[in-house]
């Protein structure tokens, strides 16, 4: 298993190095042999008389999905010891879906309403960073809609880039403010027109055992 440290705004130390290897491999050892590749980013507030946030994040690369988990606190350390603990929950969540979509497999309908979308971020109000803060590759295999809002809930974040499987477009998919979740399509696409739709997904059951 390959583990890398990323950091901004905080110098990696031997003794924050040998924790971080420490609390996180300890975290993915029993997921090794679904785990490809663990970064780890922690940075510090740029400003510490401002903000003394100090925050750890983990992002794990496992069998062509992505699973991350963040959490901050004033102590980097403890930071550490949160998101690592996330990401085994995180973990153990992913590797349980995968084990029942292996042992109740069922077909799974994908609902998309054709109304287009006008207002993206409800009451939010858009902000956009002074400068280009960090930059990001990853790797975009196909994937369906169902198996992109998968990804959207792994990742924890309210929105998802993915190449649709159908199409073969690039794609978004978004939580909407007020429930539900929409998706984004280029326009003049493979016949679309640019237009951003609202997609039920119906994921299939997940069977309840007492363990």
């Amino acid at each position: 298993m390959k583990l890398v440290i990323h950091s901004k705004n905080i110098e990696i130390t031997d003794a924050i190095r040998e924790y971080v290897h420490q609390k996180i491999e300890k975290s993915v050892s029993h997921f090794q042999s679904i785990t490809n590749e663990v970064d780890v980013h922690l940075s510090v507030a740029r400003n510490p008389r401002i903000n003394t946030r100090q925050a750890a994040e983990v992002t794990i690369y496992a069998n062509g999905s992505v699973i991350r988990a963040e959490e901050s606190s004033e102590n980097l350390y403890a930071s550490i010891d949160l998101v690592a603990d996330k990401i085994a929950r995180q973990l153990r969540k992913y590797k349980e879906r995968r084990q029942d979509q292996k042992t109740h497999a069922q077909p799974t309908e994908v609902v998309v309403a054709e109304s287009v979308v006008t207002d993206l971020i409800g009451d939010r109000t858009p902000e956009l960073p002074n400068e280009v803060v960090r930059t990001k590759y990853f790797s975009m295999p196909p994937m369906t809609l169902a198996e992109a809002l998968e990804q959207l809930q792994l990742v924890g974040h309210d929105f998802y880039m993915f190449r649709n499987s159908e199409t073969g477009e690039i794609n978004v998919i978004y939580e909407r403010n007020h429930g539900g979740y929409g998706v984004i399509h280029p326009r003049n696409g493979n016949g679309h027109n640019g237009k951003a739709t609202h997609a039920n997904i119906v994921m299939p059951e997940k069977s309840h055992s007492n363990k």
